[in-house]
């Protein structure tokens, strides 16, 4: 039985920039959001919708990038362990997709964002308990702390949006990151002004905002953004349209 990363000290983690205390603390962010958000209702739940997708997209993209694959080659079942949770971050993509279409008071909208919620708080609770305590046990603190700052590097200038065609593995997601990150970050900013702004502003961001997500579906479809994908977690176009 391995031993959650949820409670354990800083210092058994592997020291403050530790990519294991790095990846609970945006566990601890997520859950906060995750209470607002069920406290809010409208323009405000969306705005912290917006912070959340901004939050777990960048997360898992770093995972996929960086942590996963040095999963794969220190733990003998790393392949298996780490498919399971590129299984989950699929369907988050797939799930977050369509929760962006809806608008509140749709009908089917608060179904759908519970299943998004549930899904979250599931692939947290994989990744403590599971999949993390398993790298823990085959990389040393200094290691766990070069592993930290490349996953944060990553994190840093990964999309914030989901991206469900896009492969979930090295070199497809890699090569997707910097065209996907500048149009995601952009439509952040854009979203936010659509919010806060009466028309025509805000309309007009809006609308803007709306046009990048065509350019972003567009972007998923290169050739290239593919590669690397499993076929548990491929999806084709008729996967995610409409």
């Amino acid at each position: 039985m391995h031993r959650t990363i949820a409670d354990q000290t800083e210092a058994e983690l592997g020291g403050r920039g530790s990519v294991l205390v790095r990846q609970r603390r945006d566990h601890v962010d997520l859950d906060h959001l995750l209470e607002r958000c069920a406290a809010t209702d409208g323009d405000e739940q969306l705005g912290v919708l917006n912070r959340i997708y901004r939050l777990v997209f960048s997360h898992a993209f770093a995972e996929e990038a960086v942590l996963w694959p040095a999963l794969r080659r220190s733990v003998p079942d790393g392949e298996a362990l780490t498919l399971r949770v590129e299984q989950e971050h699929q369907e988050i993509n797939d799930l977050v997709t369509r929760l962006e279409r809806a608008r509140p008071g749709d009908p089917g909208r608060e179904a759908l964002l519970g299943e998004v919620v549930d899904l979250l708080r599931r692939d947290v609770r994989d990744e403590e308990d599971l999949l993390l305590p398993r790298l823990q046990e085959h990389l040393d603190p200094a290691a766990l702390r070069r592993l930290g700052r490349s996953w944060e590097l990553v994190r840093r200038i990964a999309p914030t949006r989901p991206h469900p065609v896009v492969s979930r593995r090295p070199p497809g997601n890699v090569l997707s990151a910097l065209p996907l990150s500048l149009v995601d970050r952009s439509r952040d900013a854009l979203d936010g002004v659509g919010r806060r702004w009466p028309r025509p502003l805000g309309g007009a961001a809006s609308a803007t905002s709306a046009a990048l997500a065509e350019v972003a579906g567009a972007i998923e479809r290169l050739p290239g953004m593919r590669r690397g994908e499993r076929p548990a977690t491929r999806r084709g176009d008729d996967a995610v349209a409409g």
